[in-house]
């Protein structure tokens, strides 16, 4: 393509555009302002008054900011006060059923004491003593008492036990009974 013919298109290119500007200008602008915003019919706004009210504008200029604590440009709103958490606790009630309380923890039956431990010089496992009444029983870790109860741990200062049927655990503690001098 030569000089001559790229001149010549460029005027082209240059008179069209100028036609298309002219043209959009011209009819464009009226047709696309009322599709935008439709035909509407103005229509002031009902002010009773429009004086500006120097009153509260100064009322509203002495108020003082009280933030309370939120960050503004964080998407994580802060927990509510804890009177407001009671509030709506109070207000709300118990919710479902009440759960009973737990069973309290079993006990030796009877006048059962555990007064005492020992171990056999072999280095076996420690023995439990319990006492009730005239009966004397002696028994290890994991063994059984009256068929009821599995002792689970000695320990220096209590027993450890659990009942067989329920499962429960309960502990008695070691009972110091006063020394009695030996009949002569």
């Amino acid at each position: 393509m030569n000089e001559r013919n790229k001149g010549i298109l460029l005027a082209s290119l240059i008179v069209f555009a100028i036609l298309v500007w002219y043209y959009e200008r011209a009819s464009g602008s009226v047709a696309s302002t009322s599709a935008q915003y439709g035909e509407m019919t103005y229509k002031p706004l009902a002010v009773e008054n429009p004086a500006l009210q120097r009153d509260k504008q100064r009322a509203s200029q002495k108020t003082e900011y009280k933030g309370n604590g939120r960050d503004l440009f964080s998407e994580i709103a802060p927990p509510p006060p804890e009177d407001a958490r009671k509030a709506v606790v109070a207000a709300r009630g118990p919710m479902g059923p009440t759960i009973p309380p737990p069973p309290p923890p079993p006990t030796l039956p009877g006048n059962m004491k555990f007064f005492g431990y020992g171990t056999i010089p072999n280095g076996t496992a420690k023995r439990a003593f319990l006492s009730d009444g005239d009966n004397i029983y002696i028994v290890g870790e994991g063994d059984t008492l009256l068929g009821k109860f599995r002792v689970t741990k000695i320990g220096n200062a209590n027993l450890d036990f659990e009942e067989i049927a329920s499962g429960r655990h309960g502990t008695t503690a070691l009972t110091e009974e006063p020394a009695t001098a030996p009949a002569t």
